[in-house]
């Protein structure tokens, strides 16, 4: 939240942000519907593609304050399944002149039995009018050896009562978790993960996303494609990207030396052109979720026209504050006109369909 930004640390005022929302004490937003922003995507009628990225809300805790702000979805988390205090503070910098953030929490996490209980009571109060869909993000915890069980415990607590799920292997903020994107470690999560999913006692399962790295190499990106594209995988989408360990030249704050994972403005193109290649590699198979430096409805269609079908929000909500969800809703609308999409649904992987067309 902007304001709070002057008056405390970084991660104090993202904390008492949560607890704004939390406990209802920022005024719920009027948000505008507007027709060419819904679509369908899985069994769900999405009203607008735009939503929050995981890491906002770690604990579970301000679902309905969140959904409030105009949202069509959010994920929380994320959340390991035991308690696990993170790194040592501080471990969260704002770099202000680039409208950035580095983070080191590693996965600071109450643990699956408290946030279980604000899901369940979220789901509880669920009414038929629906204002939007959300999912959790599974962390393993530091301790782990058998980091499928961990994704598994997740997809067993928090499976019946959310919308998706998103598997986390690339924060890198937890020593080795990033090698669970390889190929055979991958495919291990995803089998036990599916295999978990499958059982749930509930009609609609909830579909699986993967999240993933920015900084992949190209085999990287192939071997991820060949795992989650495969028809028999049981991976319905990507959620792309998680922040960088790389730091562009064109840094300018002082806490651009930190250790940590960086998000924001630098991150937008890296995460725009990972989405690409991953739309390309996955044939168009699977949702694309795209996340990283998202501040305007053009930047929102750029990701969108390179192959995701849902973009997320965060630095820009801890910059410009709650006013931005509507802002960029507003300004994709008006984009999508512009350009002559009747749908948002028209637009997603445009680029990577004009290029095919232009070389074939």
């Amino acid at each position: 939240m902007p304001t709070l930004h002057k008056l405390t640390s970084a991660e104090t005022a993202h904390n008492m942000g949560v607890a704004i929302l939390k406990y209802g004490l920022y005024p719920r937003c009027r948000a505008q519907n507007y027709d060419n922003l819904q679509n369908n995507i899985f069994d769900w009628k999405v009203m607008n593609p735009v939503g929050l990225a995981a890491g906002f809300d770690k604990h579970c805790e301000a679902i309905d304050g969140l959904l409030n702000l105009g949202f069509g979805f959010i994920e929380v988390g994320g959340v390991t399944p035991e308690p696990q205090p993170g790194n040592e503070k501080p471990r969260v910098f704002r770099l202000h002149e680039d409208k950035a953030i580095i983070n080191r929490y590693g996965f600071n996490s109450f643990g699956h039995q408290p946030a279980v209980v604000h899901v369940e009571n979220w789901y509880n109060k669920l009414s038929e009018n629906k204002r939007g869909y959300v999912g959790v993000n599974l962390g393993k915890n530091k301790s782990t050896l058998d980091a499928a069980q961990d994704y598994v415990k997740g997809v067993e607590n928090f499976g019946p009562y959310v919308d998706f799920l998103v598997i986390n292997v690339s924060s890198p903020n937890t020593p080795g978790l990033r090698k669970l994107q390889a190929q055979d470690q991958l495919q291990t999560i995803i089998k036990a993960v599916v295999e978990a999913n499958s059982k749930l006692e509930r009609e609609n399962k909830p579909p699986i996303f993967v999240k993933i790295a920015p900084d992949l190499s190209e085999s990287d990106k192939v071997a991820i494609a060949t795992v989650v594209a495969a028809r028999d995988s049981g991976i319905d989408g990507l959620v792309i990207s998680n922040t960088t360990l790389s730091r562009p030249e064109s840094l300018q704050n002082k806490n651009k030396v930190e250790v940590g994972g960086l998000s924001g403005a630098p991150l937008r193109q890296m995460s725009t052109d990972l989405i690409r290649d991953m739309y390309r590699l996955t044939f168009g198979r699977v949702v694309i979720i795209g996340v990283g430096g998202v501040f305007s409805g053009q930047d929102a269609l750029d990701k969108i026209k390179a192959g995701a079908s849902l973009v997320q929000i965060y630095s820009s909500l801890a910059y410009e504050g709650p006013p931005v969800v509507e802002k960029i809703k507003k300004e994709l609308s008006e984009l999508l006109k512009k350009e002559g999409f009747e749908n948002v649904s028209d637009a997603v992987g445009y680029d990577v369909k004009e290029d095919k067309c232009a070389t074939s």
